[in-house]
């Protein structure tokens, strides 16, 4: 799992697929940070994504590096309103910090993958390296 976690670090963006009125929707979406077998993201309680992913909780996150090796996480979204989770979240990531200012944006969601799948996989045809979490 560590290759995994090691690979989301390097490789932040990435896009994650929601479910829309019963239909795939795929954007592009930044990796936030692993902590205890949970993979942070977050989003904006006003965009359709956060609507999407109260709705059906279930996600796939996949990022690519420039060897064309990937990474998929797949399994059930938990939002937090953990103050500890949003200020580590703005901590690492400039972009994040410059739009939700503060851990209590009242907009500012943050959101976590645990007990899913998680897989690895190139273009060798060698099986992917698959793990739980």
């Amino acid at each position: 799992m560590k290759e995994v976690v090691l690979f989301l670090y390097e490789n932040p963006m990435g896009y994650l697929a929601t479910v829309e009125r019963g239909d795939p929707r795929v954007r592009p979406w930044g990796f936030m940070y692993e902590e205890g077998g949970k993979f942070y993201f977050c989003t904006n309680n006003t965009k359709e994504a956060y609507q999407q992913l109260t709705q059906t909780p279930f996600v796939e996150f996949s990022s690519v590096d420039q060897k064309m090796s990937w990474v998929r996480l797949r399994g059930k979204v938990t939002f937090t309103e953990d103050k500890k989770v949003k200020e580590k979240i703005l901590e690492g990531n400039a972009l994040v910090k410059s739009i939700y200012l503060t851990p209590d944006n009242p907009i500012f969601k943050a959101f976590f993958i645990e007990h899913g799948t998680a897989a690895i996989a190139d273009f060798s045809g060698q099986p992917p390296k698959t793990f739980t979490f």
